[in-house]
């Protein structure tokens, strides 16, 4: 294996991020943050800031999200758009970012589609693109608030190869690198010519902003996007010609930025400070074919030179992490890594700046802006008295709860509705096809079509609501809030549903922070002389006749499966969900097999390793694990279980027990993937990759130990109670919503509640 170059501090981090909990749950940054609010009053975030000319009113900056499908079909800002980004500068937000807006229109293939619709939003000086980036920017200012538009040269490697089928074009990049969703893809070089282009696309763009009245601009240069492919010799291994000098491109990029706008324009850049390939990877760096290429990514301390190289070139602001497609959960931190994750990162940075003495052109300092997991108030107030960053940037937290500024402003922190990290709706939702949403923010996404204060209710209604997991909670509470008469009726003595026991393992602390928002909720709608909770009171059929409801809603969760495999009865066995509610079910077992390996049963075996030290097996009969779950939380928990020494069986399927034993038959033919492939993405099910490698027919027959059988093979809606009730007309209008009607996430139960109860 040839020598890895690697930056201690960084490796440091990357480590940490599987076991961070190891000593303990803390309420603090590197840890498992709570919305607390010791710090307040928050000073710090609230405090405004000089960049370049321009003072921004507090620290904290929306993070570029939001805008992908949610423009017209060929680039203008829709009124989704406007409204989704406007919610944001109601809410108190100093700086607002868009998502990305490419500059690189006949060049880049992956960010068009046919017939030259977009997915993104596009600036130019045509009006008709023009206007409506004014309205969004005005609109933002009449709050207060500033607009920054986020420019990127293209997508390039990191781009959907779909451009090969749809536009018999093959995907671009800095030099001949493969595709990151289809490996076997090469994306082809990008001449001089091309790449000169952009630059001057930059400059058009940049220009065309600044007489939309857009604040300042914002070059997306980490993550591995076209930017940084081209400066980071990791992708950018070009021999010949001017850009064959990696920081060349990003310097002429905001020189001709500067030259078209004048000194006073703000310009912001995005980068990470490293690509933590080599230290995520290590000595795999040498054995995967699409990773090889990658071995020699950019240090921290070119990083750092780069940066001042970028200053002297005219950037104003920074925001800086680490990590990139490859290694996804680095960028796009999921609920298991940690609160404040990448403070560190942004602290380099900062005391370099000050230990060089670094100013902008303006001659003011250049903030740092800090990323990761900060939307706890307590955390972020302290990241700026400590001097670790200069602003705080908040991504979806922002879309859990547009008010956040606002609540936090005035201490009103056990109000701020948490994200749970889980990327359901503000990553997977796009990737899969739709625009972004959030999970626990059914509102977000649809500000054009749901009105932010909810109308009441024209018929008062008394209306039932049996099931006290998420989806009965909101239902209930937006229910009464409207006027209706409302009583929730859970058969335990605990809300929550299914979030209970997902809030159990260390690495599930925003879950635990919901499931505690959830009770504030409740606790607000118990004021109410319209709101009943019945707890331990089971709903059946002839007691919900006996109550006369106008209507019904049925909220109730679901069943686990449990499959009749032939011997379960010779084997101790619990299910997952049971587990995690009582962990004196597991006893002494040592050896535990954990039968499925969807998100519930691997983030059991995650739980059951680190935090209870137990040996553990996963067993999956599906190619991959997690089919489904977004990549960043996927890639998490399978790179740290592997490095745990959680051993993953997929296209394995259980066939027996016996006493001590699990019989599985697990095709192993050279088609059958690596359970623990990390650094290529799942396709979605609509998306064929012709190049993956079929399975054969290969398969072997595996006994594993076991003292312990975990059963996670998933559950099936509870819906009976629902259909008897119809059978037996208990009330003139009955629902059935949340996973009694389709098992599984959070973000369609939350969405099908609020909708509902808007409505009913």
């Amino acid at each position: 294996m040839s020598d890895l170059r690697t930056d201690a501090p960084i490796q440091e981090l990357c480590d940490h991020f599987g076991d961070w909990f190891r000593d303990g749950v803390k309420n603090q940054a590197g840890n498992a943050a709570r919305m607390t609010r010791e710090l307040y009053p928050y000073t710090s975030l609230f405090s405004p800031i000089r960049v370049n000319r321009m003072t921004i009113k507090n620290r904290v900056v929306m993070a570029p999200m939001g805008n992908l499908m949610m423009c017209e079909e060929y680039g203008r800002p829709s009124e989704k758009m406007i409204r989704y980004f406007v919610a944001r500068a109601k809410g108190g937000v100093g700086l607002i970012t868009s998502g990305l807006v490419p500059i690189s229109d006949k060049i880049d293939p992956t960010v068009t589609e046919v017939g030259g619709k977009v997915m993104m939003p596009r600036i130019s000086p045509a009006r008709t693109l023009m206007s409506g980036w004014r309205d969004l920017a005005q609109q933002c200012h009449g709050y207060g608030s500033r607009f920054f538009i986020q420019l990127t040269p293209g997508l390039g490697r990191v781009g959907p190869p779909t451009c090969l089928v749809q536009q018999t074009k093959f995907p671009v990049s800095a030099s001949f690198n493969p595709n990151f969703y289809i490996p076997e893809l090469p994306c082809l070089r990008l001449s001089d010519h091309k790449l000169t282009k952009i630059i001057h696309n930059a400059g058009q763009a940049a220009a065309d902003a600044k007489a939309c009245l857009i604040d300042g601009v914002y070059l997306h240069g980490h993550e591995g996007y076209l930017l940084e492919q081209m400066t980071n010799r990791a992708f950018n291994r070009r021999s010949l010609g001017k850009y064959a000098d990696w920081q060349r491109f990003g310097l002429d990029m905001v020189r001709e930025i500067r030259r078209r706008v004048g000194p006073n324009y703000p310009i912001m850049y995005r980068i990470d400070l490293t690509l933590a390939l080599n230290e995520t990877y290590g000595e795999r760096m040498d054995q995967v074919s699409s990773l090889k290429k990658f071995k020699n990514g950019r240090s921290v301390a070119e990083t750092l030179e780069y940066m001042e190289n970028l200053v002297k070139a005219g950037v104003d602001l920074f925001d800086v992490d680490i990590g990139c497609y490859d290694n996804w959960w680095l960028p796009h931190p999921p609920s298991g890594m940690p609160a404040g994750c990448f403070l560190n990162v942004s602290q380099i940075v900062k005391e370099h700046f000050a230990k060089k003495g670094i100013v902008s052109n303006a001659g003011v300092e250049v903030p740092v802006v800090a990323v990761g997991k900060l939307g706890y108030p307590d955390v972020a107030e302290k990241a700026l008295r400590d001097g670790q960053c200069d602003m705080i940037m908040l991504g979806r937290p922002l879309l859990a709860d547009p008010e956040w500024c606002n609540k936090a402003f005035e201490g009103r922190v056990e109000d701020i509705c948490p994200c749970i990290g889980c990327q359901e709706g503000c990553v997977n939702e796009f990737v899969e096809g739709g625009h972004i949403q959030c999970a626990v923010n059914a509102r977000t996404g649809f500000e054009d079509s749901i009105p932010e204060q909810a109308s009441p209710a024209l018929r008062k209604k008394k209306i039932g609501v049996v099931g006290g997991g998420p989806a009965g909670v909101i239902f209930a509470v937006e229910a009464a809030r409207r006027g209706h008469t409302v009583e929730l009726i859970e058969k335990t003595d605990r809300i929550g549903g299914r979030i209970v026991s997902g809030s159990v393992p260390a690495v599930k602390f925003d879950i635990k922070n919901y499931l505690e928002w959830l009770n504030v909720q409740l606790q607000s709608a118990q004021k109410l002389p319209n709101f009943t909770l019945r707890m331990n009171t089971a709903a059946t059929t002839e007691w919900l006749a006996q109550q006369k409801y106008d209507s019904i809603v049925f909220a109730v969760g679901t069943k686990d499966a449990c499959p009749p495999i032939p011997g379960l009865d010779q084997v101790r066995y619990v299910q997952a969900v049971a587990l995690l509610e009582n962990p004196s079910l597991l006893g002494d077992a040592k050896k535990i097999v954990v039968a499925g390996g969807g998100v519930v049963g691997c983030e059991t075996a995650y739980w059951l390793r680190y935090e209870l030290n137990r040996d553990v097996k996963v067993v999956e009969m599906l190619p991959h694990f997690m089919q489904g779950v977004c990549t960043a939380n996927r890639g998490h928990l399978l790179h740290y279980m592997e490095k745990a020494g959680v051993e993953l069986y997929n296209c394995a399927k259980v066939t027996g027990f016996e006493p001590g034993k699990v019989h599985i038959e697990r095709n192993v033919s050279k088609g059958a993937p690596n359970p623990y492939n990390t650094w290529q993405p799942l396709l979605p099910e609509n998306i064929p990759n012709p190049l993956a490698p079929k399975l054969g027919p290969e398969t072997a027959s595996i006994t594993l130990e076991a003292d312990l059988v975990v059963l996670a093979m998933g559950g099936r809606p509870d819906d009976a109670p629902y259909y008897q009730a119809l059978a037996a007309q208990v009330a003139p209008e009955m629902y059935n919503i949340g996973d009694s009607f389709a098992g599984g996430r959070v973000l369609e139960a939350n969405r099908a509640a609020y909708r509902l109860a808007r409505e009913i």
